[in-house]
């Protein structure tokens, strides 16, 4: 099973979930909203072998903490992954969405001049410009957008960039997120669960129900949710290869 999209320090009890995911075998990619919890989450975790902590500084928080970009900077030589990152163009953040351009930009070249990063990125309301930073920027590394939720052609350009996507149960509760779901390529997909700000009921997903979205994917694509599974720690594998330092083989 594979989380390649996970919060894992704002859950109540993250060394719980930590035991959790050890107990099966799930490979996690921890995103991180503030480059200050990037050490806390890396001490957290510890030396576990499937689970990396990403370097981020959401672009929700941009308006308030764009200062700490530069701590962000600094500490990108000690880690291969960066996360959570990107723009949003949502009505909440619209007006600091120039200011988030900025710190975006700046990651993104400090990426490309240390040959690359794998990158979990944020495109809500804002794919173009995201994908327009990225064009700027070729060099930065491998991105990932996370829960995709641009246009059919904000997609089409987004898969000519050479962009992969993380999708979860969430996403594919939606037609729109079936819908795009339906389009991405699967050589270059990968599940998420974007927890616990994702739910069932009460309670939040957990890294090991990832794999929940395979059945709403399987329903779209036609392709048995065993297949898509392995399909899925295939694309891993690759991403491993691209990123070595990501996951033991």
């Amino acid at each position: 099973m594979i989380d390649f999209h996970c919060h894992l320090d704002l859950y109540p009890d993250p060394s719980a979930v930590l035991d959790g995911i050890d107990a099966r075998g799930t490979y996690v990619l921890a995103v991180t909203t503030t480059p200050k919890a990037w050490r806390g989450t890396t001490k957290l975790v510890g030396d576990r072998k499937r689970v990396r902590v990403a370097l981020g500084l959401h672009p929700e928080v941009v308006a308030q903490r764009h200062q700490e970009v530069a701590l962000l900077c600094g500490l990108l030589p000690e880690t291969r992954y960066v996360g959570e990152i990107g723009l949003d163009g949502s009505p909440a953040h619209r007006q600091s969405l120039e200011l988030q351009v900025k710190v975006f930009e700046r990651i993104l070249s400090e990426c490309s001049r240390l040959g690359g990063r794998l990158m979990s990125i944020h495109s809500r309301g804002a794919a173009s410009r995201v994908l327009d930073a990225l064009d700027l920027h070729p060099g930065a590394g491998t991105p990932i957008l996370h829960w995709f939720s641009g246009t059919t052609r904000e997609l089409e350009r987004a898969v000519s960039l050479g962009c992969w996507f993380s999708i979860g149960p969430a996403m594919l509760r939606s037609g729109r997120g079936r819908e795009l779901a339906s389009a991405m390529p699967l050589d270059r997909v990968l599940t998420e669960t974007d927890a616990p700000f994702t739910r069932v009921g009460d309670d939040p997903l957990m890294p090991w129900q990832a794999y929940d979205c395979l059945a709403g994917l399987e329903s779209v694509r036609g392709i048995d949710r065993i297949q898509l599974g392995k399909l899925v720690e295939d694309n891993l594998r690759r991403v491993v290869q691209a990123q070595p330092a990501l996951f033991p083989a």
